[in-house]
């Protein structure tokens, strides 16, 4: 039966047919089955991704994408107020300052990063999008995060990317910094250029090399 209700929810948000997701998730969570956040975000995740690739297949719309992510937040929404997300949080990972870069105003890419990393236990200080390079500087300076993440989907605001990567590093802030970007446009080269120290297509990778990286840290902490 789990299974099937996994499947259900993917199919649902596929479909965007919205009032399905909600009432699938909130069956999921009055079962009291076994599934902690990360596990229904990645299920809605699924979906989305699917409905990337009728995007891509000319089968979706813009539109159609914009209400996935409507989708999506209000699923995040709804796990929120959950006592399992809650405890979750309890279980405290590391900071993370995360944006949409200058000249982009998208932020599907980052609120799927963002649900997933908050339900790994991050605090996500969410700077929205367009944001400035001076603006990632000052929240640095501010909240001393073990990384900041960078999203775009527009292909011209890889120099934005790398203007923020540049003014980190005069700042003197880029020591001990973990810098991730992420956009469908971005490979290893791109990466280089940016300067950054890795890039994803895909939100659960990035939480997994986020997850790392905050373990490296902790076992340099234990070797002093």
């Amino acid at each position: 039966m789990v299974k099937q209700l996994d499947k259900s929810i993917v199919k649902a948000v596929e479909e965007l047919n919205e009032d399905k997701v909600l009432m699938l998730i909130k069956k999921a969570l009055e079962m009291e089955m076994e599934m902690d956040p990360f596990y229904l975000l990645n299920l809605v995740k699924k979906g989305m991704d699917r409905v990337g690739k009728r995007y891509e297949n000319k089968e979706y719309f813009i539109a159609d994408l914009i209400m996935a992510g409507i989708i999506f937040k209000e699923v995040l929404n709804i796990i929120k107020n959950t006592d399992v997300f809650k405890n979750t949080q309890k279980l405290f990972m590391g900071k993370v300052v995360l944006g949409t870069v200058k000249g982009d105003l998208h932020d599907i890419g980052k609120e799927i990063f963002k649900g997933l990393m908050e339900a790994s236990g991050f605090n996500v200080i969410d700077l929205g999008v367009d944001v400035p390079k001076e603006t990632f500087v000052k929240s640095v300076e501010l909240y001393r995060p073990e990384i900041v993440g960078m999203s775009s989907v527009l292909t011209f605001t890889v120099d934005a990317m790398k203007d923020t990567v540049d003014a980190l590093n005069e700042a003197n802030l880029r020591k001990n910094l973990f810098i991730i970007v992420g956009g469908s446009y971005l490979n290893q080269e791109l990466c280089r250029y940016i300067g950054a120290d890795y890039y994803t297509n895909d939100a659960l990778k990035g939480v997994k090399k986020c997850k790392e990286w905050i373990e490296k840290i902790k076992n340099k902490e234990m070797q002093k």
